[in-house]
């Protein structure tokens, strides 16, 4: 089983989080360091499904549609994970999503969607 990597898009501070998330170790990349920046959403999620990773958005009602309509095609991805953009301190999504990569591999998160706040450290 593989661990999980995250791919932040461009609604949740990804250059702050990337950094965060790789001081943990935590494999990841955004869209401004593969230069995909200003596309749409689901040009997004097609690039982390072929990445092999879940996108990390505070863009909740676009990927919550996206998510819904890709398992309605019969469609893939690697996972999405939502969380309110004044939720939580980068500190705080770093240690949820941590504790998420800890539980489930890359090929359990496949096709899910996982809300943040269901992934408090324990």
């Amino acid at each position: 089983m593989s661990l999980l990597r995250y791919y932040p898009d461009e609604d949740c501070q990804s250059a702050a989080l990337a950094s965060a998330l790789r001081q943990h170790g935590i494999e990841v990349g955004t869209t401004n360091e593969v230069r995909i920046v200003g596309v749409d959403d689901e040009a997004q999620l097609e690039h982390a499904a072929k990445q092999g990773t879940a996108i990390v958005t505070n863009n909740i009602c676009d990927y919550a549609a996206l998510h819904t309509r890709w398992l309605a095609e019969g469609r893939r991805h690697a996972g999405i994970v939502l969380f309110p953009q004044q939720g939580y301190s980068i500190g705080e999504v770093v240690r949820r999503l941590a504790h998420l990569r800890r539980t489930l591999s890359a090929e359990v998160m496949q096709g899910r969607l996982e809300w943040l706040n269901a992934w408090g450290a324990r």
